[in-house]
């Protein structure tokens, strides 16, 4: 009897060991009837889904921490950076756009990423964010301590069609032009102009783009037209399709533009973008360090700062 047991365990212990026990389930009991209340959150298929995540209480946090006004270069950086993170582990993003302390993740018509069970997608996207954006704050703020943890709300819309999702991308994209310009306005009147906070609030009520351009350009010699990029347009972190010359083999980077995605010639020169990938063509030729080169030169430093990071 005492062989036949030890027989008996050691076929157990190879079953376990071969994956054929992972674990024990639970029995059934009168208590699951509570899973009738989980109710069906499946996204309608063959449709473009964002999902757009938002710092909450965000002024206060900027201002405990210290972010410089109207921009805090730092604080665009992580939020590029966390991003990247979730384009880097989920495939199924295919693009990212980002301003202030907003971010909005496209995904593409066809992503079946957890059955396209919006839960799922909103809150794994928003921890993954989230929890890099707190994991990484020393290396973006190092003089600058992490007092308490920031929080993301977030909402998920769906665009049926391929003109809804560019007239969407456009729309945030002029928001930051609309933000931006005022913000700029407002902390040069306040910072450099000496007035109060009210007093500025004042001075640009009623204001138009062109007058707050005259204020910046006639009192203070800034030409707005001058400001950085990632400051007016915000960041587009997109993937690159390119054939490394030296392994022979089609490649994928995700790299970061501060073009302007109101204009046409922006979605002509990224064709493939919204395409299929089974309809893609290859977009460069060449080393992954040329690419980057390419960024660097053309403005786009994020993508340095994340290999940077990495290193």
């Amino acid at each position: 009897m005492l062989f036949k047991n030890i027989i008996d365990s050691v076929a157990l212990l190879k079953r376990t060991q071969c994956g054929y026990i992972k674990s024990f389930k639970m029995a059934k009991s009168t208590f699951e009837y509570v899973k009738t209340f989980e109710q069906d959150d499946t996204l309608l298929p063959n449709t473009w889904i964002v999902v757009r995540l938002d710092g909450k209480c965000f002024h206060k946090f900027s201002e405990d921490h210290n972010f410089k006004k109207p921009n805090d270069i730092r604080a665009l950086k992580l939020m590029n950076y966390a991003a990247f993170k979730v384009l880097h582990e989920f495939n199924d993003v295919l693009m990212a756009f980002g301003q202030s302390d907003e971010y909005s993740f496209i995904l593409r018509k066809t992503c079946f990423l957890y059955k396209r069970r919006a839960a799922k997608l909103l809150t794994t996207l928003n921890s993954k964010f989230s929890s890099t954006y707190v994991f990484y704050w020393n290396k973006f703020f190092d003089q600058e301590p992490l007092k308490y943890p920031p929080t993301f709300d977030g909402r998920i819309v769906l665009y049926p069609s391929d003109e809804n999702i560019i007239d969407y991308l456009k729309w945030r994209q002029a928001d930051v032009h609309i933000n931006n310009l005022y913000n700029t306005s407002f902390w040069t009147l306040v910072l450099q102009g000496g007035l109060t906070p009210a007093q500025a609030e004042k001075r640009l009520c009623g204001t138009v783009s062109a007058d707050k351009n005259e204020i910046l350009y006639k009192e203070f010699n800034i030409n707005y037209n001058n400001e950085p990029n990632i400051f007016k347009r915000g960041t587009v972190l997109m993937r690159k399709s390119l054939l490394n010359e030296s392994s022979k083999k089609l490649m994928s980077i995700i790299v970061d533009v501060h073009d302007d995605m109101l204009k046409d010639t922006f979605w002509k020169e990224n064709s493939n973008l919204l395409l299929p990938k089974s309809k893609q063509s290859i977009n460069h030729e060449g080393p992954i360090t040329d690419i980057i080169n390419e960024q660097i030169n053309k403005g786009n430093n994020t993508i340095a700062d994340i290999v940077n990071v990495n290193k």
